[in-house]
């Protein structure tokens, strides 16, 4: 099952840093989508992929903090819910 993990990268400042930090977690196997904000230095990668792995490879860039791990489908449910409003 596909898994969500949020990380905080408190280097990531930049387009450089935010290069770097898509690289690394690209290469871990199972990385399905990367989505990278700078304003709030987040990173959200989905997938079925090892949550240590990209810890790992993400604390040889900078320091990190892991905000969150959880499934990947909680989106899809939302949007089944407000499906089923509609045609009440």
């Amino acid at each position: 099952m596909a898994q969500k993990v949020v990380v905080k990268m408190m280097t990531m400042i930049d387009d450089k840093t935010k290069q770097k930090a898509i690289g690394a977690v690209a290469d871990v196997s199972g990385v399905d989508s990367i989505a990278a904000d700078t304003k709030e230095q987040k990173l959200t990668i989905i997938g079925e992929m090892d949550t240590i792995a990209i810890a790992k490879k993400l604390k040889k860039i900078g320091k990190i903090i892991i905000i969150s791990v959880g499934p990947a489908k909680e989106e899809n449910k939302e949007e089944k819910k407000s499906n089923g409003q509609k045609k009440c």
